[in-house]
């Protein structure tokens, strides 16, 4: 079997002939072990990139033996046909012809240039490598002649025996790594589950836990703050009367050990000031934002009792990975149909650096019987790409540009559907008047076909502003990959600044459209319409708002740490066997951190799925909570619709019987 880079079974034009038995070409029949034509190009660093060695391979039934050249054997074959007949065997199946010159040998890839004594090993023929006092040697020898007109040191044998090592050992793990998943899969799958079952009970207690949670953290912050400026009192005190304590940072300027400012009185001084500044700042802030945080825990407890009326949304973002996924496809198979759309153009690859014919454009029809492997031995016409002189040809990367923009627009929209959809649903459960009686039937689906049906141009434009800021940040990373070699630093300055600044335009734009959407949900009205009322609304609210927002983020990333967290832990203890009850049932693996890290990263995206959905659900209340204030004054001509617990926290007038029995 002789291939190249092991890639396929190459018989070079022989007719395949299979013995029923034997499942291969009757050639083959026990030949067992793989022989490398060119061994010392097996050191090449692209042996690690396309995990192959870039040199004929050929199965034989033993190694070589013994140190022979191809054109040591042509010279002696008139008088010693013995040592062809030896060396023949290392060469393509039927070829015998030792009359044929070296060049059109290395040409064709006929026989190797040389062997070297080899045994095997892995089923793979490696030099015989042994020590001798101390010199690495193979077969007694510390050099070796290539076959092409240099003498070589065997290290570089080291070195290329070294190259297919490390290939083996990168195909080694990873077929473990597969066999790991082949037998973890299941219980992987157990352990997603469990990671949604833990964020669903998270979401269902944060209607009880929210507030308990949040004041928890905010007196641990407050506590830590306090030993911090305890302890740097005690440092501050402790340093009295020390010779060169009472030396200014000044008096010893910029030190790069920062010990030396840790003997300094007013190191610490200065670290005590800033944490009473710190800590009275977050006292004044609980005391003057008092409300507002009550306001927003009730604001996110109210979003855990939502989700327990209207349970599909939280299996809505299954809806939008399956259109992103569409999306991702169409972008894919677009794009490679126009990497590809052209004729293949082959190029001279050369082995020698001065050869004139390098990177030449080649027919690989005619290649053999042109000048090129006479002044260029061992040079190939290889694939490079796909490609032509056409005009549409010309344009290509413009329409890449085009199907990556297409691609983030759709993209976009599908996100802006789901948050248009969510926002729908969650709207629909504030504004009944008694909940959860007056909730309409299907909600999440109702609402579902309302943006498809009314709200699909709206959304759409939402998605095409978006989608022009990113493909304005793509192009400039794309500008910036290629200037990253010059030297002018007000181009570099320049593009940095861009980057940047489109970088905040798109944050501001993705928090404009996601409260956009939820207005088109509760009125109905166009993008602009809809995107300057939340703006306008926010902006009316804005100390709300940052409350809310540091409030939820917090909550939801404790959420999402303690549920990967947990989850990666139990796995920990599953899949190391530390679990008597589940001793017998643990598969043996080769690393136990495949299906782990497998485990705790899913469990986080989990985690992140079933948050996103309440974020959602959150900020949809809070811009109904503002409306109902601003609309409403909980009279019984404009009574509430928030809830009895919003209600009693903003102290205003009493709901109705009817409102407070809801």
């Amino acid at each position: 079997m002789a291939k190249k880079g092991e890639a396929s079974a190459h018989l070079y034009g022989e007719p395949r002939k299979f013995d029923p038995k034997f499942r291969g070409p009757i050639h083959n029949r026990n030949k067992t072990i793989l022989f490398y034509f060119n061994i010392l190009k097996c050191a090449s660093p692209v042996v690690l990139i396309n995990l192959q060695c870039p040199t004929t391979q050929l199965c034989v039934s033993k190694c070589p033996d013994r140190f022979a050249t191809y054109i040591d054997v042509q010279a002696s074959y008139r008088y010693r046909p013995d040592q062809w007949n030896y060396f023949r065997q290392f060469c393509k199946p039927g070829f015998n012809n030792p009359r044929k010159s070296i060049a059109q040998v290395l040409r064709d890839e006929d026989c190797p240039s040389m062997i070297i004594p080899s045994r095997p090993f892995l089923k793979r023929c490696f030099p015989d490598f042994s020590t001798k006092n101390g010199v690495l040697t193979v077969a007694n020898q510390t050099t070796f002649k290539d076959g092409r007109g240099k003498t070589r040191n065997v290290t570089d044998l080291r070195e290329a025996a070294n190259g297919i090592n490390n290939v083996l050992d990168a195909r080694s793990v990873g077929m473990k790594i597969f066999e790991d998943y082949a037998i973890s899969w299941y219980w992987i799958l157990i352990g997603l589950f469990i990671a949604m079952m833990l964020s669903l009970l998270f979401l269902v207690l944060l209607r009880f836990t929210a507030g308990v949670l949040f004041w928890i953290f905010i007196f641990g912050v407050i506590g830590i703050i306090g030993y911090g400026i305890w302890h740097c009192y005690w440092e501050y005190d402790h340093l009295k009367g020390i010779p060169g304590s009472d030396l200014t940072v000044y008096d010893i300027g910029f030190q790069t050990d920062f010990k030396v400012y840790l003997q300094l009185r007013q190191t610490w001084l200065a670290f005590m000031i800033i944490l009473c500044g710190v800590e009275v700042i977050i006292i004044l802030m609980l005391i003057f934002l008092r409300n507002r945080i009550q306001i927003a825990i009730a604001l996110l407890k109210e979003g855990s009792r939502a989700i327990g009326y209207i349970m599909s949304t939280l299996f809505y973002p299954i809806v939008t990975f399956l259109l992103i996924a569409i999306c991702i496809s169409y972008w894919a198979v677009t794009a490679v149909f126009l990497a590809t759309s052209g004729e293949p153009v082959y190029k001279v690859m050369a082995n020698q650096t001065l050869c004139k014919y390098a990177n030449l454009t080649c027919n690989p029809e005619t290649f053999n019987t042109t000048n090129v492997t006479k002044l260029c031995p061992g040079a190939q016409c290889t694939f490079a790409f796909y490609g032509g002189e056409s005009l549409y040809h010309k344009y290509i990367f413009i329409f890449q540009l085009a199907n990556a923009f297409v691609f983030l627009w759709l993209v976009n929209f599908a996100i802006a559907l789901g948050q248009c959809t969510l926002a729908g649903a969650f709207a629909s459960y504030y504004w009944a008047y008694r909940k959860p009686a007056d909730i309409p039937l299907w909600p999440l689906f109702s609402s579902f076909g309302r943006a498809i049906r009314y709200h699909t141009g709206s959304l759409a434009f939402g998605a095409l502003i978006l989608a022009i800021v990113q493909l304005i940040r793509v192009i400039l990373e794309y500008l910036d990959h290629k200037l990253k070699g010059t030297q002018n630093s007000f181009t570099r300055f320049l593009l940095c600044c861009l980057k940047c600044c489109f970088w905040c335009l798109e944050k501001f734009l993705k928090f404009i459209n996601r409260n956009a959407y939820i207005m088109i949900a509760i009125y109905g009205k166009n993008f602009c319409t809809s995107a300057k009322e939340a703006f306008f609304l926010l902006m009316r609210n804005v100390v709300r708002v940052a409350v809310l927002d540091k409030v939820t983020d917090f909550l939801l990333f404790l959420g999402k740490i303690l549920v990967a967290g947990g989850v990666g832990v139990l796995a920990f203890f599953f899949f190391t066997q530390r679990i008597p009850v589940f001793g017998q049932e643990v598969p043996m693996l080769n690393y136990y951190w495949v299906p782990l890290l497998t485990v705790i990263i899913g469990s986080y995206l989990v985690a992140h799925g079933f948050f996103s959905v309440y974020a959602m659900c959150v900020d949809t209340l809070f811009l109904c909570f503002c409306e109902d204030l601003e609309r409403n004054d909980g009279s019984t001509a404009k009574p509430y619709f928030m809830s009895a617990s919003l209600h009693r926290i903003l102290g205003k007038k009493k709901l109705s019987p009817k409102k407070a029995a809801g």
